[in-house]
């Protein structure tokens, strides 16, 4: 894994989980209550998932490791 590599996945991952917490802070507001437990736990595995998703290949990291 290069710094590159690295740095893409990490800027996937916090975009996915910020995606994820609002989409379920908005969700449950609907609902009338946040769970902020919830909204954690569900944000935390996002990050998670999308890190594990990197290792399958980032194409932007391909495209400049190929240049």
């Amino acid at each position: 894994m290069s710094k590159l590599w690295i740095k893409a996945a990490a800027v996937r991952a916090v975009k996915t989980t910020a995606q994820t917490a609002v989409a379920t802070i908005g969700t449950a507001m609907a609902i009338g209550e946040v769970n902020w437990v919830l909204v954690g736990s569900a944000s935390a595995l996002a990050g998670i998932l999308s890190i594990l998703t990197s290792v399958a290949g980032l194409p932007e990291v391909e495209v400049k490791e190929e240049k």
